[in-house]
């Protein structure tokens, strides 16, 4: 009992000293980054550092946040990214979340694996990862439309007459392939304005982002065979 105790107390003692530290923490970073968004602070086994998920980062302080550090954390004994590990958990998406009735939908095969694709039309690496996509079979992927404005100024507009084409997928497959642009106005009721909101608020800053049924993000362009280990231990 009086272990159980002492247990106890120490417990509670560690939990009192790590909300105290996050507050430390906390109050630190904002006066250094006034506006930025602390979504957590966690103490992390290794080295008494904190791991501060900021902005849809990851960044590690020590506890009074005197000392910021940068960069992947990898045990070197298991070989294990440890900062990607855990960016993939914080910022997976939940699947049933998604609006894919916005989205642009393919099939190919049985279509029994499923994936989402963040994709700006005009990015040339998702014209890349388009290709990469042709060699994978039996899969569903739902292609949201998600101009990045800033990079692409005619992004916007194309994607909209993508969407308001008769065929939407074969305006897509046209432009992506031949920069062909659609015979409309862009006019028609387009859900490309709630994408980009959408992809904010995902914290989406790049294309082509990838999300898979379980909902790992996985940023970049991905060659088809990597994609097909990343569907493999998705279905796993």
């Amino acid at each position: 009992m009086k272990f159980t105790s002492l247990a106890l107390a120490a417990t509670l003692m560690f939990a009192a000293t790590a909300q105290a530290n996050e507050s430390v923490i906390r109050k630190a970073l904002m006066q250094q980054f006034p506006g930025a968004q602390i979504a957590s602070v966690t103490k992390t086994p290794y080295s008494g550092l904190f791991e501060v998920y900021l902005d849809g980062q990851l960044i590690y302080v020590d506890a009074k946040a005197q000392y910021v550090f940068t960069g992947d954390v990898v045990d070197l004994k298991n070989r294990t990214n440890l900062t990607q590990a855990r960016l993939n958990k914080l910022q997976a998406v939940k699947w049933d979340t998604l609006p894919l009735n916005n989205a642009l939908k393919t099939v190919k095969g049985n279509g029994a694996r499923k994936l989402v694709v963040f994709s700006d039309v005009d990015c040339p690496y998702c014209r890349k990862f388009e290709a990469e996509l042709a060699k994978v079979d039996n899969i569903t992927v739902y292609t949201f439309l998600y101009p990045i404005e800033g990079l692409h100024p005619k992004a916007v507009q194309a994607s909209k007459q993508i969407w308001c084409a008769s065929d939407r997928n074969k305006a897509w497959d046209d432009y992506i392939t031949r920069g062909t642009v659609p015979n409309n106005d862009g006019k028609c009721a387009n859900p490309v304005d709630a994408i980009i909101a959408l992809g904010s608020k995902l914290k989406v800053s790049g294309t082509p982002t990838i999300i898979f049924a379980n909902g790992q993000r996985v940023p970049g362009m991905v060659p088809a065979a990597q994609l097909e280990r990343l569907l493999a231990a998705n279905a796993k």
